[in-house]
């Protein structure tokens, strides 16, 4: 039978489970090397670099819920990122959304390009024209996030999927923010998907994951190889970690963003808080689109105080909330990008992006709404 997405975070539709025994937990194969049966033979498993039981079930879990073909599970988002890009060959270009999260941009400038891959940055949100003036006969693929990070800009992943088609390239999401419950690139013509899976996969801040999930067969052998080559690839237990964490990813995500909704609306009547960004907020310019291309709004949101000097004062003083780069984990967490995700992001790429020192960005968990309310009024008053 086919089963619904909230169903699949917890059970595979092929899943063969009498080869574990009956055990409703999957295993940890905790091993580093696997037995032959006899000299041409083969278990199907013959090194963890390679495959292992676990990661290849959560790796399954991973490309249903995105509706690929394949996932391939790495050691951490950035790794992922890295070795889509071993994909490319020096001399090709690339043609990138300018509000990326900042490691993103660094891997790009300081690992990149230095092997011959080019870049330009563009804001998609805005439409396709200047993504479109920026390829070239070099280009070989368009790389966004939607929404953005921390900036919350919406891409259209259909016509941005279709520019690229025309132009020979491949598209490629980060749909870390939204997660495959609320988005699935690839059915809207997405060519590969990049997840930082440390986020609302693993969903407990208790692990380091990434994924690179595909619907071509090709570019899965590809990413297959290079993955046993650089040997980046997800441990054992962590990869045992991250598949207990999606099976609460549905409820997760639904408290989550009825959270983010409300102190959306909260922040708006603060008067020391200038902007509120949300997609869920009608006024988002990317609302209307999201509900074409998602099934929700997530629970990431940033916003603006009207002083800069409220910035650390609101840092020190959140309980309940905490202090913390990342993002996605049951706890709510209050990130200061300009020194923290993007502390490597250039002045002047900050600025063009509308991202000023009195920006914030809220991921929200799923602590019960009233308390959180209640901790950002004593923040806030300590203003």
């Amino acid at each position: 039978m086919s089963l619904s997405i909230e169903s699949r975070c917890i059970h595979l539709e092929d899943d063969d489970r009498a080869a574990r025994y009956g055990a409703v937990s999957f295993p940890i194969y905790q091993t580093a090397t696997f037995a032959h049966p006899a000299l041409g033979q083969s278990t199907g498993y013959d090194y963890s670099r390679v495959q292992n039981p676990t990661r290849q079930q959560l790796e399954k879990t991973v490309a249903a819920l995105e509706s690929g073909t394949d996932a391939v599970a790495f050691a951490t988002g950035m790794a992922a990122i890295l070795a889509v890009m071993e994909l490319f060959a020096p001399g090709d270009h690339v043609v990138t959304e300018s509000d990326l999260y900042g490691g993103t941009p660094r891997l790009f400038r300081t690992v990149c390009e230095p092997r011959g891959i080019t870049f330009t940055s563009v804001n998609f949100s805005k439409g396709m024209e200047e993504a479109a003036q920026a390829i070239t006969p070099a280009t070989k693929a368009l790389y966004i996030e939607t929404p953005t990070n921390p900036m919350m800009n919406v891409t259209d992943i259909r016509v941005a999927a279709e520019l690229a088609h025309a132009h020979g390239a491949v598209l490629i999401v980060d749909n870390t923010f939204l997660s495959p419950y609320l988005q699935n690139p690839l059915t809207l013509g997405a060519d590969i998907v990049v997840h930082s899976g440390t986020k609302y996969l693993s969903g407990h801040n208790d692990t380091l994951a990434g994924f690179a999930v595909v619907k071509d067969p090709v570019l899965a052998a590809r990413l297959r190889e290079v993955s046993k080559t650089i040997g980046a690839n997800l441990a054992p237990f962590d990869s045992w970690l991250v598949l207990r964490g999606i099976q609460t990813l549905a409820v997760r995500m639904d408290r989550a963003e009825e959270n983010a909704l409300a102190l959306a609306h909260w922040l708006q009547k603060q008067p020391q808080v200038s902007r509120v960004i949300y997609p869920g907020l009608p006024e988002h310019p990317g609302h209307e689109l999201m509900k074409c291309q998602a099934r929700g709004f997530g629970a990431m949101l940033s916003f603006e105080v009207t002083d800069k000097t409220y910035v650390p004062v609101l840092l020190k003083n959140v309980k309940l909330i905490r202090f913390a780069e990342s993002l996605g984990g049951t706890e709510s967490l209050l990130t200061y990008p300009v020194t923290q995700t993007h502390a490597d992001v250039p002045p002047e790429v900050l600025a063009a992006n509308g991202l000023s020192d009195r920006i914030l960005r809220l991921s929200v968990g799923i602590e019960n709404v009233n308390d959180l309310t209640a901790d950002l009024t004593q923040a806030f008053a300590a203003l």
